[in-house]
């Protein structure tokens, strides 16, 4: 499943590529309610640390090429 997590106040966008969606959202919505750091490994295989204050928006698009957009609380 592809992820694009766009960085408030900047033109950033982390592209991920995830095998399990749930794990991911528990692991995104724990950081933003601890307003923690979530580490991820992005497609391009780097380690990327994104402060859950800086999220901006998250897309998830399907193996059928649907989308599902969450946004994190403003803070």
């Amino acid at each position: 499943m592809k992820v694009r997590i766009g960085i408030a106040t900047t033109d950033k966008v982390v592209e991920l590529e995830i095998d399990n969606a749930k794990t991911f959202k528990e692991e995104m919505e724990r950081a933003v309610t601890e307003g923690g750091l979530g580490w991820f490994a992005d497609a391009k295989g780097r380690t990327v640390g994104i402060p859950a204050r800086s999220v901006a928006f998250i897309e998830m698009e399907d193996a059928e090429g649907q989308r599902t957009v969450g946004f994190a609380p403003s803070g």
